[in-house]
């Protein structure tokens, strides 16, 4: 893993990781004429967004994105729909419209074919920046334990487990258990890993379990996230509070 940052607060944690996402899509741009990036959701996110839809100096014209995730069977009026989410939280926001935007279709008649046509359309633009997060049980995307390390497929159908449901009723998303969906469509580790940048923002005491079997823990598909130790340019932020159980060894690594 290329970096590891702890921030004193949220606040500065998804600043810092907004930032640092900006002047990668700049970079890119400035490389290639575009940048594809990859944006997540979650109330982790809520402080990068903000910071990354403000930044100057970025041509949104020229920045096609994709999302990581959506239940399958909700529809996107849904508080929870993810779709809904970064349509308000980021793309209303931008001083520009995006080049063009491809959104995981949770209410398609048949998910497996939806993820086959997004699977078609991402091996087309290479991912320049994925703004991801790590769930409370390790997840990437939703990429619950055990995760699968060696498919090919860009996206694809996944059950949710219980842990991964509960975070979703926790962050008040659904009023009860039951009405967390058990399946969603969720884009693959190997995709992720195939991003040029991985920029992981991750703050909140109740991720501090998750962070450390990332961080610390043995690399593995029961620890989902820990695959990203092995991406050459991944930046990982926490606040104090998500780095609260590393070990002082990691968080002197951290220092230096």
């Amino acid at each position: 893993m290329s970096s590891l940052n702890i921030y004193p607060d949220k606040a500065a944690c998804g600043a810092a990781a907004g930032k640092l996402g900006a002047d990668k899509i700049r970079a890119a741009i400035a490389k290639n004429g575009v940048a594809n990036i990859i944006i997540a959701t979650g109330a982790s996110q809520f402080e990068m967004l903000q910071t990354l839809v403000a930044e100057p100096g970025i041509d949104w014209t020229k920045v096609t994105m994709f999302h990581l995730d959506e239940y399958v069977g909700l529809d996107e009026t849904h508080p929870a729909s993810f779709r809904k989410y970064i349509k308000e939280r980021f793309v209303a926001n931008l001083p520009a419209p995006l080049k063009a935007a491809y959104f995981v279709n949770g209410s398609a008649a048949d998910p497996k074919q939806a993820c086959t046509e997004l699977g078609e359309i991402i091996a087309k633009h290479p991912i320049d920046v994925a703004f991801i997060g790590i769930g409370e049980n390790g997840h990437i995307a939703f990429n619950d334990p055990p995760a699968d390390f060696d498919t090919e497929e860009a996206y694809l159908v996944v059950d949710l487990d219980e842990v991964c449901r509960k975070q979703q009723l926790g962050e008040g998303w659904f009023p009860t258990f039951d009405d967390v969906p058990k399946q969603a469509i969720s884009m693959s580790v190997r995709q992720i890993m195939k991003s040029a940048c991985i920029i992981n923002t991750v703050p909140d005491a109740r991720k501090a379990y998750a962070v450390r079997i990332t961080i610390e823990g043995e690399l593995c598909p029961a620890h989902p996230a820990s695959v990203i130790r092995l991406h050459p340019d991944c930046h990982t932020f926490c606040d104090k509070d998500s780095a609260a159980d590393l070990s002082p060894l990691a968080k002197d690594l951290c220092s230096k």
